[in-house]
């Protein structure tokens, strides 16, 4: 970048999507930082494991459905991955600050 504030911008961008992406593998994949020494969860597997898939859109009266090629054994575990992001909690508890 030549630009002093482009750079900045994008060091944020990656840091704001390194910190998603860690928030994601806590609290889905409930896998620990450091701690769990099984199975690690980086970057290149997680982007292997759930963002590279094939699939389709095909469209049912007005709804659009999008259609992945899965094997059966890993479909139970991307369910199950969907399933629990819609429950899960955040580890950390935030509160507003308000200033008056």
């Amino acid at each position: 970048m030549n630009d002093f504030w482009a750079t900045e911008a994008c060091l944020n961008i990656a840091m704001l999507a390194y910190n998603l992406m860690s928030l994601f593998r806590q609290a889905v994949l409930k896998t620990a930082v450091t701690t769990n020494k099984d199975v690690q969860h980086t970057l290149k597997t997680l982007r292997y494991k759930l963002f590279a898939k094939a699939g389709y859109l095909t469209c049912e009266g007005r709804k659009d459905i999008l259609k992945l090629a899965l094997a059966m054994r890993q479909r139970e575990w991307f369910t199950g991955l969907w399933d629990r992001s819609k429950t899960f909690t955040l580890p950390v508890h935030f509160s507003p600050v308000f200033t008056t």
